[in-house]
């Protein structure tokens, strides 16, 4: 009897050590996997704020490239206008004057 209590007490004590150690286990997976997911988090924070400035600068060059065209446009628009004035003065001109 005595040898079968003193077998059970050492399985006892091997069980509580392999949940002691399960526990442990546990424990080191969980903090792992929070650190994998702070990780991951910041990276996911400095990507998106990646995105963004790539993003707000095409942006801004699109903006700065269409206001370009458009100035040029205009400018191009008046010098055809000024010379359509300049064109129908002097058809009046010489339709007034003999």
């Amino acid at each position: 009897m005595s040898e079968l209590a003193s077998r059970e007490a050492a399985l006892d004590a091997q069980i509580e050590a392999a949940r002691e150690e399960a526990r442990r286990a546990v424990d080191a997976a969980e903090q792992q996997a929070a650190r994998i997911l702070r990780d991951a988090q910041t990276q996911v924070q400095a990507m998106q704020s990646a995105h963004e400035e790539a993003l707000n600068a095409e942006t801004a060059r699109i903006r700065d490239e269409a206001r370009a065209q458009a100035e040029s446009d205009s400018l191009s628009t008046r010098q055809k206008a000024s010379g359509r004035v300049q064109q129908a003065a002097e058809h009046i001109l010489r339709a007034v004057l003999p």
